[in-house]
């Protein structure tokens, strides 16, 4: 399994590194294609946030996996309340 990528952003007028692994760049991507802006913009929405935190604030690349993983966890939990999926799903097993 490969490590993480590198790339550099800019923040509020600043250049960082972020290391992520391939599969969190690529849903990165995917769901700023989704929302209709850059990964940049994403991501400096997601800094954003994560300044507006309390003193136990992650890193940049931890807010981000965390970002990603609470996007997809949350698309989760609203196709399983879609009462035509519960139906589907219901439907399967007889």
């Amino acid at each position: 399994m490969p490590g993480p990528i590198k790339r550099s952003v800019t923040l509020s007028g600043h250049r960082t590194s972020i290391s992520l692994e391939a599969d969190f760049w690529a849903a990165l991507q995917d769901i700023a294609a989704k929302q209709q802006q850059s990964v940049s913009t994403l991501i400096t929405e997601i800094d954003r946030q994560r300044s507006l935190g309390d003193d136990q604030t992650p890193g940049l690349s931890s807010a981000i996996r965390l970002f990603v993983l609470h996007y997809y966890r949350n698309r989760v939990e609203d196709h399983s309340q879609d009462p035509d999926r519960q139906f589907m799903r219901n439907d399967q097993g007889n």
